[in-house]
């Protein structure tokens, strides 16, 4: 997994080449008179020709399953947290349409009473913390991680080619069964902080994350293995830094200027008004220096990362595009924020859930 640098808050046009750089990209209309609530025209775009492109669907049905999304996140966040422990996750399927996995028919009944679609499924959450508890116990391997997929009831390890000395992690995968699934990847997963535009400070770069404020004071929430190893940057001195274990820090903007917005790289931006949890089947939209705006979709949430410098935890998965450079960014679902754009491994990227970075530091969404 490869770190990249943050997307980012648009910041003053003082804070160098984070408002310059908005001006490489340009984005047309969108191809639809039909807005999504929440999206500004520039994501939307970019959303609808994605999932349009990745599902061989029509714009106009595209567009649909988006203005969908937002009433299944939350009829599935409801559904499953009315249900406890009789819910085992849940996620989104190919139509945004709510999917909640349950143990028995009593709890499916309520779940087709709630408004969602209930599937029955042979593994408790317990069975699956207990297998993937039974792998992250073993030293780690650099190059790996494990997280859970809802859409097969089971955990994922997954190991990219980088990595060495697996025979007993895959040895305890297999005393698993059909608890764990193993997947083989292309390449590394490792952070990275380049030099470059975006925020700098010390000869390195990553890209400005969420704006935030505490007591009259902006910050920024950014990435942890960032803030960890800058002390000062263009934009203000870092603050806190959580790595690993997590992958959350804190910058101190001194820049005058810290809109609740992320830059799009076309001269607009995407207003963020609140913070919400990333679900399975979610499409997405990341803003970062290196890749600018890209879309996607969440694969897996509860991901443990293990990069050479250590093992991260709880990271959300998606199919985003990411590369160096865009570590920090911002992950968002049109005008909610979801994550800090971390790493990368294989064609997967990796985003810290952005609500715990804000409770760490006491902070809130500008």
């Amino acid at each position: 997994m490869r770190r990249t640098s943050p997307g980012h808050h648009l910041l003053a046009r003082s804070a160098t080449t984070l408002v310059a750089a908005a001006a490489v990209i340009g984005f047309a209309t969108p191809a639809t008179a039909t807005t999504i609530d929440g999206y500004s025209p520039a994501v939307q775009q970019e959303a609808v020709a994605s999932l349009a492109a990745d599902a061989g669907i029509s714009e106009s049905a595209a567009v649909a399953l988006l203005r969908t999304q937002s009433a299944s996140v939350e009829t599935l966040q409801k559904t499953t947290a009315a249900l406890g422990a009789r819910a085992v996750d849940g996620y989104l399927d190919a139509a945004a349409k709510p999917v909640v996995n349950v143990l028995d028919q009593a709890a499916a009944d309520q779940v087709t009473a709630a408004g969602a679609q209930a599937r029955l499924v042979k593994h408790s959450s317990a069975a699956l913390a207990g297998a993937q508890d039974a792998l992250q116990a073993l030293p780690a391997v650099a190059h790996t991680s494990v997280g859970l997929d809802p859409k097969t009831n089971q955990v994922v390890l997954t190991v990219a080619d980088a990595a060495k000395g697996t025979d007993a992690l895959l040895r305890a995968a297999g005393t698993l069964g059909d608890r764990v699934r193993v997947e083989r990847v292309a390449g590394e997963m490792h952070t990275a902080i380049y030099n470059g535009e975006a925020i700098t400070g010390g000869g390195t770069r990553c890209s400005a994350g969420f704006n935030t404020n505490r007591g009259g004071q902006n910050y920024i929430v950014d990435a942890g293995h960032c803030t960890r190893a800058v002390s000062t940057w263009n934009v203000g001195p870092s603050q806190g830094a959580s790595f690993p274990t997590n992958d959350y820090g804190l910058i101190r903007n001194t820049t005058g200027s810290a809109p609740g917005a992320v830059t799009l790289w076309n001269g607009s931006t995407q207003r963020i008004s609140s913070a919400g949890t990333a679900t399975v089947g979610q499409r997405i939209s990341k803003s970062g220096s290196t890749t600018h705006l890209t879309s996607g979709s969440v694969q897996r949430t509860n991901v443990t990362v293990n990069y050479a410098e250590g093992s991260v935890y709880q990271l959300i998965q998606t199919n985003a595009l990411v590369n160096p450079g865009d570590s920090g960014g911002c992950l968002f679902a049109g005008s909610v924020g979801l994550g800090i754009t971390s790493g990368k491994g294989g064609s997967s990227s990796y985003f810290q859930p952005v609500g715990e970075a804000l409770s760490a530091y006491g902070v809130s969404l500008n």
